[in-house]
């Protein structure tokens, strides 16, 4: 009994003798909390607010040893820039791109972001894309200061889906019953009987010889009672117009129509042409006619011979 009792005491003594101290457990647990602490730190999750054309966005992302101090966007070339600062030797950006804030697309087609670290094209990854967002994944090197995403376009308003328009159904319309015409009963035509016609001669002996009426008188006449008289109504060098004397123009100056002639004005008072008027007027033309014409031949001599003479002082 006493030897069991001592086995016990030995056994109580080991456990004891192997348990760890209480002031290395707790450096453990100190060491433990600052390298969570510190991990926590480095990684973190946030949101950023930035403002477009007045409308105020809220851009969620991602950290790892990435700091962004401010986000700027420029709806003229449609880019968001970042302004960042790398805690150390290299880190990395994931940023969450609501596609109402922020898109790129080309013909209404997804398209590529670029990406650009102060000013020179980065490695990025396009992580996850859906109907309502896109999610980068940049690479971040040390010493990096500006971070440019490249898209398409700011604030854009998801569309509505089309409603899709279902054809009427058409409805079925019983055929109307065609009624056929009666048909029509033909009658018998009805004998019309016509009396005798009888036809009397005409009569030859108190018949009187048709008369001819003149409707249409010449020039300088008009009708009075079916006989053309002389149309005295208007004065010389006017004729009438519907009922009004007008001027007549149908000759020359100097010259009035009569009995279908233009004579002078001044030719005494209105009578006949004769043919002795006619010859006196023929010769007066053919006088002045040989005149003119000796005037133009002397006028032609008369250069003749100046350009003759001419020529002659030359030679």
């Amino acid at each position: 009994m006493l030897k069991s009792s001592n086995n016990v005491h030995k056994l109580q003594s080991a456990k004891h003798t192997n348990f760890p101290k209480i002031g290395t457990m707790l450096k453990i647990s100190l060491g433990l909390s600052l390298f969570a602490v510190l991990s926590f730190g480095l990684v973190y999750a946030d949101t950023i607010s930035v403002s477009v054309d007045g409308t105020q966005y809220a851009v969620e992302y991602t950290a790892n040893d990435v700091v962004i101090s401010s986000i700027e966007a420029d709806s003229e070339t449609s880019s968001l820039f970042l302004t960042v600062d790398v805690a150390g030797s290299s880190g990395s950006l994931e940023v969450v791109l609501d596609r109402t804030f922020f898109d790129s697309k080309f013909e209404e087609i997804d398209d590529d972001f670029f990406v650009l670290i102060d000013g020179d094209f980065a490695d990025f990854t396009e992580i996850e894309t859906n109907s309502e967002t896109r999610v980068l994944n940049i690479e971040v090197p040390s010493g990096t200061e500006e971070v440019e995403i490249i898209g398409s376009s700011f604030g854009n308003s998801p569309e509505p889906p089309t409603p899709v328009e279902e054809p009427p159904t058409p409805v079925e319309e019983p055929p109307t019953p065609v009624e056929e015409p009666p048909t029509p009963v033909e009658e018998p035509p009805t004998p019309v009987e016509e009396p005798p016609t009888t036809t009397t001669p005409p009569k030859i002996d108190d018949e009187e010889p048709p008369t001819t009426t003149t409707t249409k008188c010449g020039p300088g006449t008009y009708l009075v009672d079916g006989v053309c008289v002389l149309d005295e109504r208007c004065g010389p060098g006017t004729y009438l117009v519907d009922g009004v004397c007008v001027l007549d123009e149908r000759c020359g100056p100097g010259t009035v129509l009569k009995y279908g002639s233009c004579v002078l004005a001044n030719d005494g008072p209105t009578t006949q042409p004769s043919k002795t008027s006619s010859v006196k007027t023929f010769s007066v033309e053919l006088i002045f006619g040989v005149i003119i014409t000796f005037v133009v031949a002397g006028a032609i001599g008369l250069l003749a011979a100046i350009m003759i003479k001419a020529n002659k002082r030359k030679n």
